[in-house]
Formats: C-alpha cells, structure tokens, sequence
C-alpha cells in the first residue's frame, strides 16, 4: 500500500492562496517518493487578489473551488478527513496559508486557526503522524500547535516573523533556503522555499528534502 500524504491547499495563487510552484513541487515530491497525494481544503470563502498588480480585487473566491484548480479536480473538502484517513500531512506555503487557513497574517502569535485545519493538524500530531510545512506555513503549525508541542521548525530568516513563532511557544530555527528543519521528537519538518528562494529550483530542492523526510518519518 502506498503511503497517502495530505496536502492542504488554501487557495490558488501566492497572494490569496496556496503558492503555485510550491504545491506542484510538493506534488511532485510526493509522487517521486512513491507516495500518493490527498489534496484537501476548506470549503470557505476568501478575498481575490489581482496576481497582476497585487491588489485586492473586491471579489470572493471559495478556497476549495481554487484549490481544485492545482489538485486537477481531484480534492476533498477537509471538513470530511481524519487522521486515519492519511500517514502524513503537508502545508505547501502561500499567503493563504498565514490568511485562509489562519489568521497569522494579521494576528501573529495570537491567530485564530480555521477550525478544521486545527482539528486534523491536532489529531495528526496526537497521533504521532509526521506533518511537513513549507514557505510561511510553519507560521501556521506554530499557531495551532505551540502552546501544546512546542515544535521546532523555520521560515528562513525572517526576524519578525520567527519572533512572531517564538511566541507561540515553538522555536524558531534559522535555515538555508535548500536545507530543512526536522524536529524528530514531534515529527515536525520545514523549509523555507520562497520565503527566501530567488528561483524554482532553490524551492524545489528544499520541498524534494522536506518531503522525503516526511515520507521517511511515517
């Protein structure tokens, strides 16, 4: 049986949603590895961004409907998963990570998870089921899981937001954009990508890393 690995999308587009060239790279990573991917996202609406001159549009755009876009229609709403559905979890990055899925965006270390991110990120790691997060969504795990885990893990460099992690009550790592973060003891894996990549392949190499350590902690 081949090992099924979440992939929570939150949208379509790195301003509003799931970073593209991330999720691919995930998807990807996953298939080398000879895993199988679930994709899955909340049903709920979020703010369109005009990816052309980064401004917001007015309009809404529903998360689950976008991110079906990336996942080739084959997605489930993750209102119906549960960690007995799947061996592992993974967040590819994008602003919808830290503004759909969370409020880290505008809340920092006090953001508000969207309820069923939280409840299946809680019983994986209750579980003891390995959870990869890539670009801003360690910011993400932080949230959802500090007060309780208190994981390692890294965004890059950034100073303000790894304070924002500290915070949390995670710990904030610094790391090379190619390189990763595990923390073994929660089964916890991140890596920058474009929070610090200049290009795809600097992103790839860091998620084709993250992810096999993933696969490897099942």
């Amino acid at each position: 049986m081949k090992k099924r690995i979440g992939v929570v999308l939150s949208g379509c587009g790195v301003f509003d949603g799931s970073e593209i060239h991330e999720a691919v790279c995930t998807l990807l990573a996953i298939n080398r590895n000879g895993a199988e991917a679930v994709c899955m996202a909340p049903d709920i609406e979020l703010s369109e961004v005009n990816h052309l001159t980064g401004q917001e549009t007015g309009a809404k755009r529903n998360v689950l409907v976008e991110s079906a876009r990336i996942a080739r229609g084959k997605i489930t709403n993750i209102a119906e998963v549960k960690a007995g559905d799947l061996d592992a979890l993974v967040f590819p990055g994008g602003f919808g990570a830290a503004k759909n899925l969370c409020n880290f965006a505008a809340r920092g270390a006090g953001a508000a998870i969207q309820p069923d991110v939280a409840r299946l990120m809680k019983e994986m790691a209750a579980a003891k089921k390995p959870i990869g997060a890539i670009c801003i969504a360690p910011a993400l795990v932080a949230a959802t899981l500090g007060k309780e885990y208190a994981p390692k893990l890294t965004i890059g460099n950034d100073s303000g937001t790894a304070a924002a992690i500290n915070q949390t009550g995670s710990s904030h790592v610094d790391c090379p954009v190619t390189e990763l973060v595990i923390d073994r003891d929660n089964k916890i894996v991140s890596t920058p990508a474009y929070m610090l990549a200049n290009n795809i392949s600097e992103a790839a190499e860091g998620i084709e890393k993250a992810v096999k350590a993933v696969i490897e902690l099942i």
